[in-house]
Parts: C-alpha cells; structure tokens; sequence
C-alpha cells in the first residue's frame, strides 16, 4: 500500500495572516500544535510525496476555462500568489515531482478525465497547510484541484469516485504519499459575512466524515449548502474525496469555532489507514 496518509485540515488565509489579532492565543497555538502533530504523523509514515486536494480560487482557473479536477505536474511550483504580506507566507518555489505527478494522472485518467497542469502558481489554499506541514518545503508536492468555485460544481457523487482513483492511483506508484485535503467546511468568505461560522453544522459535516458515511456525506444538496454553510461550503467537496481515498473512518483531532478571526472553523483530522 502506498498510500501512507491521509488527513484534512483548514486553509482559510487569516490562519497565517491574521494570527498576530488572535486574541485567544491558548486557543490558536493549540490549533498550530495539532498542525504541528499532523506535520509529524506524515513524517512518521515515511511519506516521500504529498498530494494536496485543495479548491483552487479563481488564481490560475477562470470561467473561461474551469476543470472540474486538475493534477499539477511539474517539478517546481512558486507560490503564494497573494500579497506576502497579507498573507503572512513569504513568496518562494515549491519543489514537486513531474514524473509521479504523471503516473498519478495517467492512472486516474483510466476512470476520471482529469486536466492537468505544467506551470501552476499556488494561493492561500495550499500555501497555508504547506506552510505547517512542510516548513521546510522539502516534499514533492502534487497539487490536485476540485473546482469549488464556479458552478456547475461536480456532483458530491463523482468527488467521491474521483477520490477513488486518487487512491488507486497512490497505490500504483512505488513512493509512500501522503494526502491532504484542505478547506473550509462553512465559511462566507469575501461577503459581509465573513467571520461567520455554522458550528452546528461543521460538527454534523465532521461527524459524517470521520464515520466514513459515504451515504451521508453524499446527501447534500448545493442549494441547502449555501444556505447553511455559504459558497464557502462548496469545499466539502476535497474532503470528502479525501474520505473516498482512505476508504475507512477517521479521528476528529482539533475543531474550534472560536478563532473568527480566521473566517472558518480550524479543523485537523486524520484517517485511521
């Protein structure tokens, strides 16, 4: 099995942007510590290489042309694509893998048609996690994004069919990888309800998850999710791929909804491969 890992976390950019208007700091440094832990746990597990299923927001994929799945496949990637300074991640190159990346997608390609990406500049939604999870930048990276953004959204359904083949994928390859998929659950960013934050229904959403209710977690209508969760909710649609990848349930390992300064509910889980 090559698949060594696999786990969620949040990426909202206030996570490393605004950490300094944190007025919990007890609360927001046990959140970095549970990152922290995840950041060890994919070294534990001998990873080589990780994929990263992030919701790419509109920085290299426009309505003009939106896949509903891409697969970065490039040696280096650079990132982030937001200001540094407002971001609190300075601008750097990320190293990746373009010959993994490859057979990873040609795998997938067998029940997904999947696009694929040569030159791919990385936002916040992958930036932040790199910047717990591989502080270093020491790790191929193969960035996967599910379009989250612009409608017509994939079908929960086929997020979770493209999660199994990411999973059949990794496990064709020889390289241990690590998988990651990050996200909001619900979240309004870029609205004046940003800061907002459904707990009710991020801990239903996680429970489903961590019960690996594949039922369950594919009952959600787009509709009712932007009303409960706002177009941030959309991102269910990485971890829920994350899920169908690890084929088994999992452990909530951090939720808080009381960082608001971050704009989304922190979230770090693990599934118990």
């Amino acid at each position: 099995m090559s698949l060594v890992y696999a786990g969620v976390c949040s990426h909202a950019p206030g996570i490393t942007g605004r950490a300094n208007l944190v007025e919990n700091t007890a609360l927001r440094d046990e959140f970095y510590e549970h990152l922290e832990a995840m950041r060890t746990d994919i070294a534990d597990a001998g990873a080589e290489a990780l994929v990263v299923i992030a919701a790419e927001h509109f920085a290299n994929f426009f309505m003009n042309n939106m896949p509903a799945y891409c697969i970065g496949m490039s040696d280096k990637y650079y990132g982030p694509i937001e200001d540094p300074q407002w971001l609190g991640i300075e601008k750097r190159d990320i190293p990746g893998n373009a010959d993994l990346s490859r057979r990873l997608t040609i795998e997938v390609m067998n029940t997904i048609d999947v696009a694929y990406a040569e030159e791919w500049k990385f936002d916040h939604g992958i930036m932040v996690p790199l910047n717990f999870l591989t502080p270093n930048y020491d790790m191929p990276i193969v960035p996967v994004n599910i379009n989250c953004q612009g409608p017509p959204l994939t079908p929960l359904p086929r997020a979770w069919k493209f999660g199994e083949a990411l999973r059949r994928a990794c496990d064709s390859v020889d390289e241990k990888i690590a998988l990651v998929a990050t996200g909001g659950i619900s979240h309004w960013p870029a609205t004046p309800d940003s800061g907002k934050i459904n707990e009710p229904w991020d801990r239903d959403f996680l429970d489903r998850l961590m019960r690996h209710d594949k039922a369950a977690l594919l009952d959600y209508d787009d509709v009712q999710t932007y009303a409960d969760a706002g177009q941030g909710g959309f991102e269910i649609r990485t971890f829920i791929a994350a899920a169908a990848a690890a084929g088994v349930p999992g452990t909530l390992q951090f939720y808080t909804a009381e960082l608001p300064i971050f704009a989304v509910g922190c979230t770090v889980a693990k599934f118990d491969l």
